[in-house]
Formats: structure tokens, sequence, C-alpha cells
């Protein structure tokens, strides 16, 4: 792991790269920005210290260099025939298709998404909240550039809300459970790009705050396996509140604010008659609600066992501990924002 003055730029220039791709007017320009991205993430990864995580960067490398190098290839290709370099609307209708793949690749939306449970069982939870937050944030800014209602874009979201509710039913570990959430999450927001121009990003900023919410709470109980949850002490039952709640906010159960771009999303669709696929998407929301009250609901019980050998010390978490209440207390506001929204309705 990089020392901290070297974290600080590698974090800047994750960032930069991320910029450089959203704001170029070009797809090469858009390349470079991604190659900065990629080569500024991977040594955040590696830890020489951590078999796991020198693993999970060597994953992550060789898939991204491969979606890179296809997009790279599709864009020359492409040239060819048609002026790709600019952000222009482009002639054929496959073109948005085989440019929106090495992308979709990246993101991790299913059925791309093989590599995202592996990467993610190696990483640190600072790590993990890199990759479902800021690593998606420009291939979709990309493909809402180009993405358009077909039967292609339809079978991926229809397959990033299938896979991603089903995938996370047998799992026991918390990162497992979190990366087929965040697929899940990806076909929202695919879908919430072909619905409206902004309407993702509002899904992607709120889908943030969230997952970084739960993972300052998972991270603050030292939490690994769902089975260590209720290993908890009585010192430690509010980071087990603000976890689980948190949990079921990014579920999608109302009327906690994670509910709350579903709710726009399904809206929209309804008005764009897309209706059975808006239907499809609510039943495999319902199934990720199904793990994530399983977890929660025998921790929320009121006569759930709680050791009293287990002495680990927050003491020291103090400062954690604040940050990680006011994040969870503004997955809480969403009840206020979906009543305002019933009156406004």
């Amino acid at each position: 792991m990089p020392s901290n003055s070297t974290k600080i730029l590698l974090l800047t220039t994750l960032v930069s790269g991320v910029l450089v791709a959203v704001s170029s007017n070009s797809w090469f320009g858009a390349w470079m920005g991604l190659e900065v991205n990629l080569m500024s993430f991977i040594p955040l990864m590696s830890n020489t210290k951590n078999m796991y995580n020198t693993e999970a960067s060597l994953k992550y490398f060789i898939v991204q260099v491969l979606a890179s190098a296809t997009l790279l290839f599709m864009v020359v290709m492409k040239t060819l025939a048609e002026d790709l370099f600019s952000l222009a609307f482009m002639e054929t209708s496959y073109t948005p298709m085989i440019i929106c793949t090495p992308l979709m690749l990246k993101s991790g939306a299913a059925p791309f998404h093989w590599w995202f449970p592996g990467v993610m069982e190696g990483l640190s939870w600072e790590n993990c909240g890199l990759l479902m937050t800021v690593q998606k944030a420009a291939p979709l800014m990309l493909m809402s550039y180009l993405i358009e209602i077909n039967v292609f874009t339809s079978s991926i979201i229809l397959t990033s809300t299938i896979m991603g509710a089903i995938g996370g039913l047998n799992q026991t570990s918390m990162r497992k459970i979190m990366t087929y959430s965040s697929i899940n999450h990806t076909g929202w927001m695919l879908a919430a790009l072909i619905t409206g121009d902004n309407l993702w990003l509002t899904y992607f900023m709120i889908y943030s705050t969230l997952v970084l919410t739960v993972l300052s709470a998972i991270k603050l109980s030292s939490v690994s396996f769902i089975n260590q949850t209720l290993l908890t002490n009585k010192e430690a039952m509010l980071t087990k509140f603000m976890m689980f709640t948190s949990l079921l906010s990014l579920g999608g159960l109302p009327p906690f604010l994670g509910f709350l771009p579903k709710w726009i999303v399904i809206q929209e669709m309804i008005v764009n008659k897309m209706t059975p696929m808006a239907t499809v998407m609510v039943i495999t929301s319902l199934i990720t609600l199904y793990y994530y009250l399983k977890i929660s609901y025998s921790s929320f019980m009121i006569l759930s066992e709680e050791p009293k050998w287990n002495l680990q010390s927050h003491k020291n978490k103090t400062s954690k501990k604040i940050s990680a209440m006011i994040m969870s207390s503004i997955s809480l506001t969403g009840m206020l924002m979906c009543s305002i929204m019933v009156g406004m309705i």
C-alpha cells in the first residue's frame, strides 16, 4: 500500500482521469482519460504484504486493458467509415452497440460482470468503495452520449438486474453481497440512461452516497462475513443499526433515501411505455431486499444473541463513528423527501 502522500497523488490523478474522459470532445481523448484513471487505480489496489490485493489488481488490470484495447480498436475501425473521433451522432445503428460493449465491461454490467466479484473479494473496503462508485462514473458518462433504447440495451439492463439479484442470494461474504448489489444498481443506472438525460446522475449520486455510508459502517465494525454481524457486543449496537438501515436504504426499501431514485426511474419507464421491463426490475429489486432483510432481521430482533466475550473496543473510533452517523442520517432523510414528493403529486 502506498504512503499517504503517494495515495493523495494517485487519488488526484484518478479523479483527473475521470474528468478528462468525461470532458473530452473526442473518443481518443476519452480513451486517454480512461487509461490515466486505470494507471492511477492499479497502485492503489496493489499491496506487497497482501497476496489477495496483488491478485485482485492483476485481474483488474487484465480486464481493463482488454476493454480499453477493444474500445480503441472499435474507434479506429469505425473511423474509417464514419467521423467517430467526434462525439456526434453516428450513422449506423450498430455503432453505439459495439462502442458501448467495452464500456459495459469496464463498469461491470452483466453479462460482462465475471471479473467483478473476484476483484472485489481481494480489495480493502476503501478500494471497494472506489471501484463501486468513482470507477463507474466515466464509462457511464461515455455511454450516455450514444446509448439508445433497443434490444441489446434492454437485454443488458434485464441481465444486470437479474444477475445482481440472484447472485447475492447464496453469498455469505459482505464484499460479494455489495458486488452483486452494485451489478443490480448498474442495471438501474443503465435504465436511467435511456429514460432521461440527467436522471442517471441523480441516481449515481444517491447510490454513491449510500455505498460510502454502508462501507463506513462495515469498516467501523470490522465485518467481512454475515455471521460476524451477530458477534458485535452491546457497545456497538449503534454501529450495527447504522449499517443495517443503510443496507436497507441501498436495497431500495421505502421510505429510505435509496427508494427515491428507483421511484423516479420507474415513473420515467412507465411514461416511455417500458412497463414490462420496469416490472421485472421491481421484482429483482425485491429479491435484493430479501437477502438484505435476511441479514438484518436477526440483528434487529430484541432477543438476538450477543456474546459477552467479544471485547472489541470501539473507544478509539469516535471520529469515524460520528462521520458514519452523519452519513447514515442522510439515508434516513429519504423519508422526508418521499413525503414531500407524495405531497406534490
